[in-house]
């Protein structure tokens, strides 16, 4: 199998906090890869040194075949960056700002303004490629954002929390793009902190905690072990810490993964029965406001794999912003 994207013991340290802490990846050649992981992980550091933006302390790095470690930028023309926000020019328009991305790549102006207005239209931008970036919408700043990271048609892509912060339907256009450049043969890196977003459009998947891989696989295996469990969500008032710890030896059958206040999660290998269920936590003056089944997701899988609830996964923040002015390498 070919791989365009190699890590191996990758380390990042800023004074007496490590980043990212020996973290080793292996991305096959036109893949869809999640990198998933809570906020201050190390999502956002790792992407800046896989597309050259910082140095890593130890390990190397290999991109589309090219040692990059020690010659970051090596890869330059190869990788197309989709920052967590956007690094385009307020001032210039949608058309202006593509050309400007394009002719940093040595793209030459007839080709450049072809490939601008190809873009425009690929991305439902055309009637808008005259107005400056400015006044786009959230969504449409996203939407010329990914278009300005693949203007040099780039084999490998890297998203920074690509739908972050838009709407719904620009959320949905996006993915689709992204689902599209896959299916043309981009070899793509996401980072995302949206669990259904990563299950939906990737083939593989890295859990990151604390600067370390925990996890990584296929989406299919990852799930593998879950498949057969049957969840059950419930909703409730009243829910306290003694009558919570409680319900393990009460139904010595369930599996309690997630407790809060107002809300449980109750797993099995076998149907789950509601009725007792219900009935119990009600002699106990605690009352179910909804009880509804769940098919297993990679959710499930990252509770177990991390310990961690997913309302933990975020946008990392950390250090060593992928933005900065200008082009998207």
């Amino acid at each position: 199998m070919t791989h365009a994207i190699v890590v191996e013991n990758l380390t990042k340290r800023f004074d007496s906090v490590t980043a990212v802490a020996g973290i080793s990846l292996a991305v096959p050649q036109g893949a869809l890869f999640g990198f998933l992981g809570p906020n201050g992980a190390g999502k956002t550091t790792t992407i800046t040194m896989l597309t050259g933006l910082a140095r890593p302390d130890t390990g190397t790095i290999r991109i589309d075949g090219l040692d990059c470690t020690t010659r970051p930028r090596a890869a330059q023309d190869r990788i197309g960056v989709v920052p967590d926000e956007s690094n385009l020019y307020p001032e210039l328009t949608g058309f202006e700002n593509l050309c400007f991305c394009a002719a940093l790549y040595g793209i030459d102006r007839t080709e450049r303004r072809a490939r601008a207005r190809e873009l425009l239209d690929a991305f439902g931008l055309t009637g808008a490629g005259d107005r400056r970036f400015g006044g786009y919408s959230k969504g449409m700043k996203r939407r010329l954002t990914v278009a300005a990271g693949i203007i040099h048609r780039p084999p490998i892509l890297f998203l920074d929390e690509p739908t972050s912060g838009i709407d719904v339907a620009s959320a949905r256009q996006l993915r689709q793009m992204i689902a599209t450049l896959r299916g043309k043969g981009t070899t793509v890196f996401l980072t995302t902190h949206h669990i259904e977003e990563a299950e939906r459009l990737c083939d593989r998947v890295a859990f990151i905690v604390a600067g370390r891989v925990v996890r990584e696989d296929t989406v299919d295996a990852l799930l593998e072990p879950v498949r057969d469990r049957h969840a059950l969500l419930v909703a409730c008032a009243g829910l306290d810490a003694a009558t919570a710890a409680a319900l393990p030896r009460a139904f010595p059958g369930l599996e309690f993964p997630l407790l809060e206040p107002d809300r449980m999660r109750v797993e099995a290998h076998t149907p789950i029965p509601v009725a007792p269920l219900v009935r119990h936590l009600d002699e106990r003056g605690v009352r179910v406001l909804e009880a509804r089944r769940a098919r297993p997701t990679l959710e499930d899988v990252f509770i177990r794999v991390t310990g961690l609830e997913a309302g933990a996964l975020g946008a990392d923040k950390g250090n060593g912003n992928s933005g900065g002015k200008g082009g998207n390498a």
